[in-house]
């Protein structure tokens, strides 16, 4: 599993009339947390578009537990738990100040070549940095 946490701060813009984050916004707090855990294992997304590779999202689950309100520090915790074929999929979750879980969601990518728009596996360069990262969770050594 790989797992990292990231911090933002609810903006203004992003808010409905209530100051609670309006819904659509949640999914660019995914695509932060996405960006954020690639870079943690040596990548960043431009590099990994550079390569001829694009990601498009093909698969899209949440749920919202509790509002997010605006100026609030939110944690993004992403995962990703299972190694990657032709799709990775990210599990997320949100919590607020106060550590209790907000938002509950799922994204599932998969690996496009730009050159051919044609689907393919995790290249080899990614799947390497992927494994050297990956860390043993307590349900994976009981498999």
């Amino acid at each position: 599993m790989i797992h990292t946490t990231h911090s933002i701060r609810v903006r203004y813009a992003e808010t409905d009339p209530m100051k609670y984050v309006y819904y659509g916004n949640y999914a660019q707090y995914f695509e932060v947390g996405r960006v954020e855990l690639f870079r943690s294992i040596g990548i960043s997304y431009d590099e990994i578009e550079n390569q001829g590779i694009w990601l498009p999202v093909s698969d899209y689950k949440i749920k919202y537990i509790r509002p997010a309100l605006y100026d609030q520090k939110l944690e993004i915790h992403t995962y990703v738990k299972k190694i990657p074929g032709v799709r990775i999929e990210f599990e997320y979750e949100i919590y607020n100040e106060e550590r209790i879980k907000i938002t509950e969601a799922s994204t599932t990518l998969f690996f496009l070549d730009a050159k051919t728009n044609k689907i393919i596996k995790c290249p080899d360069f990614l799947m390497e940095m992927i494994e050297a990262n990956w860390k043993e969770t307590a349900e994976d050594t009981l498999l």
